[in-house]
């Protein structure tokens, strides 16, 4: 048989190894049983007995949060609006494409006529549907028969540390995503909406779950099976429909989000926002067709303007904030983009801290499925994982951790990028109190056949601009992990050595800002009994979270917190069948229940919390 090892280097920054593995005849020693075998008799001694069902199973309920004294962060929106000084608010209501009466305000130029003329030129396709809801459900409370646990795993994780006080457990959905209400109560257009106009298939996001109406029973039922912080995102258009400076606030918008902020607090939770998580305003993307996005001339001012008026609306209730979700994956290969976000997000830090004098987190979230070497005993291999992990992470976090300049493998990949000369640096070094990423999973990594620098310049490679293989294949030829429905596999081994690279690397606390793992044809499943005991995903959550107790307890990582992707199954940009959720949801009723997986990581975290 084979062993694993797994180790780092002692050169911050760099992996020279990730798994080694050492040839082993015969069974795996028991080390937990007494070598001298005292444990068992010499021979076993067989008996009859009185049989009878004895067989017993405690029957436990989900605690709730309970509410206890509020934090404020910043000074409240009175004492702070100088900062965004002449703010108009308007009301514009719902857009129906077949409405029969028509506005005639056409002189004014953020009026109704305005406002619909943007759904009007966006031509949403099919947009012939709603959904149940128009106007907020008040919430209900979730029936003790729903918060019953599921019978546990037969296995469990012996460990016995705890999690640290300030250990941030919660989970996380996105407005694009979740809220539905595309056209609803002033919102405008985002790229996002005509994905399928993209070329991507599936289904539009027109109505997802519902949450927009939803969010208090959703915020109930995160409460009530023991939630503590509930990680969202703010649609920009809802709160700018019209998106540039100057233009007015949707009135609707930002007491739709003012009142979701108070219910989560009210419910005993803390919640956690995202500016933009992929759904920029449609007129910095062509209609949906086009590729400026970041890169517009006119997005990063927009943005920073959004932020602001968002940040002094709510930055005394809420403690942490990220300014862009994974912005590499949206920066259409353009580092025009790379520039924009880097040096937006950084003013927004200082804006923050500086101006608004807050006192919580800001960070960008990041993503990396973690690239480790096919044979980290092989330098090109090695080289190649560096290469892969680099040109994700440090593009953005040399500057923003480190004070340091791009890495080589962006700079190889992008000869024109745009420079970042000392002044950038000074200014954007150390503008962000978390490492914030997303590791669902791990990758194999192998160098290219012609090599990494003649793919970086060569832009019509198959393979750029990341320019190395990737694969789910270990070198022994088996999978890296057990698959799910997507690319996730279930490397909780991986997460380990991957939190020590970052820490060690990057020298700041780490949030595990996404995690999630979408079972394998559960959407195929017709029995919804059989969608809720998601014995897969209990198995990635409970084995995610005791590697970063390890990490934290044996290797001295600072893990700051974990967010779950996502509290419900939902809009997977275009997708429904890639289900994430911890939650299923009924998309025809859009009754949402527990699955045994938010059971079993909640109470992971709560039995693990305290000294006890």
């Amino acid at each position: 048989m084979l062993f694993e090892l797994a180790f780092l280097s002692s050169y911050a920054g760099v992996v020279y190894g990730q798994q080694v593995y050492l040839p082993a005849e015969g069974p795996v020693t028991r080390t937990q049983c007494p070598s001298n075998g005292s444990y068992v008799t010499a021979s076993p001694s067989y008996s009859f007995s009185q049989f009878s069902f004895t067989q017993t199973e405690t029957v436990r309920t989900a605690t709730s949060v309970t509410p206890g004294p509020t934090t404020t962060y910043a000074p409240p929106y009175e004492a702070l609006s100088h900062l965004v000084p002449n703010l108009s608010t308007r009301v514009w209501g719902n857009w129906y494409p077949n409405a029969t009466a028509t506005a005639t305000d056409s002189e004014d130029p953020y009026g109704q006529v305005a406002w619909s003329a943007r759904w009007e030129s966006a031509a949403l396709p099919n947009f012939t549907f709603r959904g149940l809801y128009s106007t907020t459900v008040a919430p209900t409370p979730v029936p003790t028969s729903e918060l019953v646990f599921p019978p546990p795993e037969y296995l469990q994780p012996q460990d016995c540390y705890s999690f640290p006080d300030d250990f941030m457990l919660g989970v996380a959905g996105s407005a694009a995503q979740i809220e539905g209400a595309v056209a609803d109560e002033g919102r405008t257009p985002t790229n996002l909406d005509l994905l399928l106009l993209a070329g991507v298939a599936g289904e539009p996001n027109y109505v997802t779950i519902e949450n927009y109406y939803l969010y208090k029973q959703d915020i109930e039922r995160l409460a009530a099976i023991g939630v503590k912080y509930y990680s969202f995102s703010i649609a920009w258009t809802r709160i700018l429909p019209f998106v540039l400076e100057g233009s007015p606030v949707n009135q609707q918008g930002l007491d739709h989000y003012d009142d979701l902020i108070n219910f989560v607090i009210e419910k005993g939770m803390k919640p956690v926002a995202t500016l933009t998580h992929f759904d920029g305003p449609l007129q910095f993307y062509g209609n949906g067709q086009g590729s400026d996005g970041y890169a517009n001339e006119t997005f990063a001012d927009a943005f920073v303007n959004y932020g602001k008026i968002v940040m002094t609306h709510f930055a005394d209730r809420v403690p942490v904030w990220f300014t862009y979700n994974e912005p590499l994956l949206f920066s259409n290969n353009d580092p025009r983009s790379i520039d924009t976000v880097i040096k937006s997000h950084a003013r927004l830090y200082h804006f923050y801290h500086d101006v608004l004098n807050g006192t919580g987190k800001i960070s960008i979230k990041f993503n990396d499925n973690f690239g480790v070497p096919l044979d980290p005993e092989n330098p090109d291999d090695v080289n190649a994982a560096n290469h892969f992990n680099e040109y994700q992470l440090a593009t953005f976090a040399n500057p923003i951790f480190l004070g340091k300049d791009y890495p080589e493998a962006f700079k190889i990949t992008f000869p024109n990028y745009v420079p970042l000369t000392a002044e950038d640096l000074a200014y954007i070094n150390g503008t962000a109190d978390l490492f914030s990423v997303d590791p669902y999973t791990a990758t194999v990594i192998t160098p290219p056949s012609k090599g990494i620098a003649a793919c970086a310049a060569n832009a019509s490679d198959p393979l750029w601009p990341y320019c190395v293989e990737q694969s789910t294949l270990t070198s022994t030829g088996w999978n890296i992990g057990y698959r799910s429905n997507s690319y996730v596999y279930l490397t909780p081994t991986y997460l380990r050595t991957y939190l020590n690279y970052l820490w060690n690397t990057f020298r700041k606390p780490v949030v595990i800002t996404e995690f999630g793992y979408p079972v394998f044809d559960e959407a195929e499943k017709a029995r919804l009994s059989d969608q809720l005991f998601d014995t897969p995903r209990s198995l990635y959550y409970v084995s995610f979270m005791s590697e970063v107790l390890k990490a934290i307890w044996e290797d001295g990582v600072h893990v700051a917190g974990a967010f779950a992707w996502s509290f419900a199954d939902n809009w997977e940009f275009g997708d429904f069948s890639q289900r994430f959720g911890i939650q299923t949801v009924n998309r025809t009723t859009q009754e949402r229940r527990y699955k045994k997986s938010f059971f079993d990581l909640v109470d992971f975290v709560a039995t693990r919390t305290g000294r006890q």
